[in-house]
């Protein structure tokens, strides 16, 4: 599952922010990958990165990461695209062929922003193939965003590769990006404000109690609720200060958070929140709060880490922080 947005601060900086819900535990821990770290690939391809980044990841056959911020402040997030994402079968000899769970790594390590990415689409291929971890092949889509605040979707369908202005700054799960973006028009009532009170023939009706704007807002888990919140959410967030922002950020992303057992697959398991990860863009710092512990860790990308020889992951402690006050 998951849910993600783009927040822009008074200062005019940019943040990538996204819950990972999911059934299966992925165990992914914050991980630095250099510059001109070697990534091998499931499909027998390989690339050299140019720019270091930071994300949430692990290492299978080699470091996967599903987030994440590079340098140069280019920011991006795999989501699950169940239903709708389609790859080819076969690796093409003039293309660098990625799995779709490699494709972040591809994302970050060789651009510096969303202009970048979408000169160089033509050089990929997307190939069915496994992830180690789940036995199956991923079905994803992407969210992008770069300093200057340009927000584009990937998808990749039956129909091929598509690269989607998102001007909503949000992105969830299937259906298509194109398909919650006109969805969004059964929900223009929609305010932070107050209804007007209403003429009922000879009875006038006021509302009762402030926050009658947001009546009809879905509350609900499923993607296509989840967007028109992320979308609401967004819309009128605060613009506050570089200073305040992962504080606000926090709390714009808090009523995304699934908890366990409260969202059930057909199978029983249950899909929650992993793991919320913050991606500040002017700075490039990631900011990792898993399930077990509000408290936020953050990592900062710094030259020591850049032009380190090999990946850095930096264990997140799971046990909950409290501040003893007596």
């Amino acid at each position: 599952m998951c849910t993600s947005l783009t927040y822009q601060t008074s200062d005019g900086h940019y943040w990538l922010a996204r819950t990972m819900d999911f059934a299966f535990e992925l165990g992914g821990e914050p991980v630095v990958l250099p510059r001109h770290y070697t990534f091998q690939s499931v499909t027998g391809s390989q690339f050299t990165t140019r720019y270091g980044f930071v994300g949430a990841g692990a290492k299978l056959q080699d470091y996967i990461l599903v987030d994440g911020v590079n340098e140069t402040g280019l920011s991006a997030a795999a989501l699950y695209f169940s239903g709708q994402a389609q790859y080819t079968d076969t690796p093409a000899a003039d293309k660098l062929n990625l799995a779709s769970f490699e494709l972040l790594n591809w994302l970050l390590g060789l651009h510096q922003n969303n202009a970048d990415v979408a000169a160089d689409l033509d050089q990929i291929n997307v190939v069915n193939f496994e992830l180690p971890l789940l036995h199956a092949n991923v079905p994803l889509h992407w969210i992008i965003t770069d300093q200057a605040g340009h927000c584009n979707v990937l998808e990749i369908r039956a129909d091929g590769l598509h690269w989607l202005n998102d001007p909503v700054g949000v992105m969830t799960n299937s259906p298509n990006f194109e398909w919650h973006q006109q969805n969004l028009g059964n929900y223009v009532q929609l305010q932070n404000g107050s209804q007007p009170e209403r003429q009922f023939h000879d009875y006038t009706a006021q509302e009762i109690g402030p926050g009658s704007g947001a009546l009809g807002l879905p509350g609900d888990y499923t993607s296509t609720s989840r967007f028109v919140r992320a979308a609401y959410t967004r819309q009128f967030a605060p613009r506050m200060s570089d200073q305040a922002a992962i504080n606000t950020v926090n709390h714009l992303l808090e009523p995304f958070d699934i908890a366990k057992n409260l969202k059930l697959q057909t199978n029983g398991n249950s899909d929650y929140t992993q793991y919320r990860g913050y991606m500040q863009l002017s700075q490039p710092t990631y900011y990792f709060q898993p399930y077990e512990n509000s408290t936020l860790s953050a990592v900062q990308l710094t030259e020591a880490l850049l032009t380190k020889d090999t990946a850095t992951v930096l264990p997140v402690p799971r046990q909950q922080d409290v501040h003893q006050l007596n």
